[in-house]
């Protein structure tokens, strides 16, 4: 599979994706309004609350995330191969110069923020700049700046309301019943609603959660790709998460809110090889990574 049908799969999985998360969460809406006797009211209250709650993370998101990382503007001077590699960058994705950061800190690893190209972070930690070559660096800015081109943060922050969503659909319908509200006017079918609204109600945030990561392992092997598309050099990046994998830094100001940013986890090195810890994981396992850059 060459480069170009690698990215064009990748976008077609995550379309696909995407669109049975927004017919899951009708589904439920559908049945806690059924069950409730509010009907689609739920879910109509859940997107409204959760699009104005999103307003100050869609806006204000890169400023966190910088914040919390503790991370500050490169230095041209100190961090040359860090600015070369993004300007290059720049030029072959057509896109404007994101303003790069630096945590310090000796683990290998690297994210991108920002709502669109014009407001894009490139965030590099000191021992990704002092360890690795310069191929090595191009290949995980082109990773970044490719997430940043194919506006996956943005995607990620709709995903994010959707999730936040299914929760507070879920928690109203939970709070309805405690306070003995259900729709008990249909008799047996009516019953059904309710017994079927408190299974959703527990195991929907669930799935909400492990699709939002099905989604961020799409993009991550997506962004791959374009990398690849970018440097023409799929082993650059390749040779890079290779290192990352053989790190054992573990980075000191990561949090879980932030963990899915970064290329690789950020808490631990060795990507886990149960295929159902992986299921859980917000990244592919590395080792997979590097197989499918080599074969490009």
């Amino acid at each position: 599979m060459n480069i170009h049908q690698q990215i064009a799969g990748n976008k077609r999985k995550t379309y696909v994706i995407m669109a049975l998360f927004v017919l899951f969460i009708t589904t439920i809406a559908y049945v806690f309004g059924e069950a409730s006797g509010y009907g689609l009211a739920y879910g109509v209250i859940a997107l409204i609350f959760s699009g104005l709650t999103s307003f100050g993370s869609y806006f204000y998101s890169d400023k966190m995330v910088l914040s919390l990382s503790n991370a500050q503007p490169a230095n041209r001077d100190r961090d040359y191969d860090f600015y070369t590699a993004a300007e290059n960058m720049r030029i072959a994705s057509g896109l404007p110069m994101p303003k790069l950061y630096v945590i310090e800190d000796e683990a290998i690893n690297a994210f991108a923020t920002g709502r669109n190209p014009e407001h894009a972070v490139v965030v590099a930690t000191r021992g990704l700049l002092s360890r690795l070559d310069r191929s090595d660096i191009e290949g995980v800015v082109a990773h970044e700046m490719s997430h940043i081109k194919n506006y996956d943060t943005r995607l990620m922050v709709i995903v994010s309301i959707l999730v936040g969503s299914v929760a507070l659909i879920a928690h109203f319908f939970m709070r309805s019943m405690f306070w003995g509200r259900g729709n008990r006017d249909k008799g047996g079918s009516g019953a059904f609603m309710i017994v079927l609204a408190i299974v959703f109600a527990v195991v929907a945030p669930i799935i909400a959660t492990l699709i939002q990561l099905a989604i961020s392992r799409r993009r991550e092997y997506l962004a791959d790709a374009s990398a690849a598309n970018l440097t023409r050099n799929p082993e650059g990046l390749a040779s890079a998460l290779e290192k990352i994998s053989a790190d054992n830094s573990v980075l000191s100001t990561a949090s879980p809110a932030t963990a899915h940013l970064f290329i690789s986890n950020p808490f631990r090195a060795k990507e886990a090889k149960s295929w159902f810890t992986n299921f859980f994981a917000t990244h592919p396992p590395i080792e997979e990574r590097i197989k499918i850059l080599r074969g490009m």
